[in-house]
C-alpha cells in the first residue's frame, strides 16, 4: 500500500556554541573511537546502531550492489563514508549512499562525498525525528539529491521521499512483507520481506 503527500523546501538554520573549524573535526575523527557529526562549528557525536538496524543495512545494500554491478555509472556506500554539505557546513554518515557519475569530494578530502543522489536510513528512537525533520532539511539543500528513504527498524514500515521536476517532493509509504519499494533516482525494487529477510523484532521489544 502506497499513499502520497507533498511538502515543499524549507530551510533549517543551524545553531552553534564553542566553535570547531571543519578541519578540526576532520582531524578529530581520524582518531575517534566512535562517529559525530559536525553542525556548524559543532562536534556532535553519534549513537552507536544496533543488531537490526546493521541487519537492514546489508539486506538493503547487497541486491542494490548486485544490481550496480558492471556500471559504473553508480556508486554505492554504506555505514562509513561521510556526507559534507559545505553551504551547511555539515557532516555527517548516512546509513546508505548512491552517487551518480564522477564521485565529488569536500575540499582536500577523499572521505567526505558532496554529489549524493539517493541517501537512506535506518530510523532508531533516538533518531527517527531528526532523520525526518532536521537532517532531511539540509539534504534537500544539495543539488544532485533527489531520493530519500527512511527504514523502520522496529516494523516492516518504508517511507520514500522523492524530487520531482517542479521541486516538489512526494511521499510514499509501504507496509508488510508483500510490499514493493521501486526507487526513483536508480533502476532497482525489493519487497520490505527481502529488506527486513533477518530481522528479529522481537529483539527489540
Amino acid at each position: 500500500m502506497t499513499a502520497s503527500t507533498e511538502i515543499r523546501e524549507e530551510v533549517v538554520e543551524s545553531k552553534s556554541q564553542r566553535y570547531y573549524s571543519p578541519t578540526e573535526y576532520f582531524d578529530s575523527e581520524e582518531a575517534a573511537e566512535y562517529k559525530s557529526e559536525y553542525h556548524r562549528g559543532q562536534i556532535v557525536p553519534m549513537a552507536a546502531n544496533s543488531a537490526n538496524h546493521n541487519m537492514i543495512v546489508g539486506d538493503f545494500v547487497t541486491p542494490l550492489n548486485f544490481a550496480f554491478k558492471g556500471q559504473k555509472y553508480y556508486h554505492l556506500f554504506a555505514l562509513g563514508l561521510r556526507l559534507w554539505i559545505p553551504q551547511k557546513q555539515f557532516c555527517t554518515y548516512p546509513d546508505v549512499m548512491v552517487v551518480a557519475g564522477k564521485l565529488e569530494f569536500a575540499e582536500g578530502r577523499k572521505d567526505a562525498i558532496t554529489n549524493v543522489v539517493m541517501v537512506a536510513e535506518v530510523l532508531s528512537k533516538s533518531t527517527a525525528n531528526y532523520d525526518r525533520g532536521d537532517k532531511f532539511k539540509l539534504f534537500r539543500t544539495i543539488p544532485t539529491f533527489r531520493e530519500y528513504v527512511l527504514i523502520d527498524q522496529y516494523e516492516m514500515h518504508v517511507e520514500q521521499f522523492c524530487k520531482r521536476d517542479d521541486n516538489k517532493w512526494v511521499l510514499s509509504e509501504y507496509d508488510g512483507a508483500d510490499a514493493v519499494l521501486a526507487l526513483s533516482s536508480v533502476s532497482f525494487e525489493m519487497s520490505l520481506g527481502e529488506m527486513y529477510d533477518r530481522v528479529d523484532f522481537e529483539s527489540e521489544e
